[in-house]
């Protein structure tokens, strides 16, 4: 007799292991609204793996019930593309914060846009490294001077949505990390996205950023709320034909522009979205086998390398 499944609930997608970020912290939306966004789409937990770098935001593996990966500082997407590519069947997430993305993984971060491989990378924006007791990330404003920090930046702040346009990634949004309901709406439509999906968090860190807080975040100015959806305005930043440049260059640009929107207005959705073949469906050409059978099911033990050992002597 067949046994029924039992349908899976948020709860499947939480661990016991207890949560030690500082009270308050935004990262627990970010977390909340991946378990959430996990449950919606339904995916059973051993076919999601999650990978980290260093900081804050590598200890979110630990609480979700998935595979969990804590890598190296600023090393988690080449992480994140071997694993996709060795087993493409997987629902591949990786997080991290600004610090670890866009300081010492900066080039990572770019070249994983070129490729364009089928998995979702959620960036913890906060602008403080704030494991290290909150030196200004890449992504603080020059001028912009925190509680933990003697004096103000004198660097210029690094535009994440348009570095990933720049870069080359198919889907590319912002969201804010104490709106869980929405956020988790938006990384669902990351996940389901066939490409690099690159999402920016906006997330407040009370512990160490007194300017990017929930008050400054949410107040109004002039009436009307800092932080909107783009979508709500008529924005639309989806390609309707990928086969055509011209309209991809347009909606590039525009995302770019809508990006530098900062300060009295700050725009929150998706930017830019295109379905453009992504780096396994490239492999694929070359490999045919990898089409039907994923990298970790060949079996690489008894092939035959006689031909490749003759030619390097």
């Amino acid at each position: 007799m067949a046994i029924a499944e039992r349908p899976l609930t948020l709860n499947d997608y939480k661990t016991p292991v207890h949560i030690n970020w500082c009270p308050s912290c935004g990262d627990f939306g970010i977390v909340n609204a991946i378990q959430r966004s996990l449950n919606e789409l339904k995916i059973p937990p051993h076919k999601v793996a999650v990978f980290s770098g260093i900081g804050c935001s590598g200890k979110t593996p630990h609480y979700i019930n998935a595979y969990g990966f804590h890598t190296l500082h600023g090393r988690v997407l080449p992480n994140a593309t071997g694993a996709k590519l060795a087993n493409k069947d997987m629902t591949v997430i990786a997080v991290g914060g600004d610090g670890d993305g866009f300081g010492i993984g900066a080039g990572y971060f770019v070249n994983s846009g070129r490729r364009n491989v089928d998995f979702t990378y959620i960036v913890f924006n906060n602008g403080v490294y704030g494991l290290t007791k909150g030196q200004g990330a890449p992504t603080l404003a020059r001028g912009v001077r925190t509680k933990s920090m003697p004096e103000p930046a004198i660097q210029d702040s690094l535009n994440p949505i348009a570095l990933a346009i720049g870069s080359g990634y198919t889907f590319v949004g912002r969201g804010y990390a104490l709106d869980p309901k929405s956020l988790s709406e938006l990384i669902g439509q990351a996940i389901e996205h066939k490409g690099s999906a690159f999402l920016d968090v906006l997330q407040t860190c009370p512990t160490y950023n007194d300017v990017m807080t929930k008050t400054w975040l949410e107040e109004s100015v002039h009436d009307h709320p800092r932080m909107y959806r783009i979508a709500d305005e008529g924005y639309d930043g989806v390609v309707s034909d990928p086969s055509n440049p011209s309209e991809i260059i347009a909606k590039k640009v525009q995302a770019i522009e809508k990006s530098y929107e900062w300060g009295d207005r700050i725009p929150t959705g998706v930017f830019y979205s295109a379905r453009l073949r992504t780096y396994e469906e490239e492999l694929e050409t070359r490999l045919p086998d990898y089409a039907t059978t994923p990298l970790i099911d060949w079996n690489v033990q008894d092939r035959d390398v006689s031909k490749l050992l003759a030619a390097l002597r």
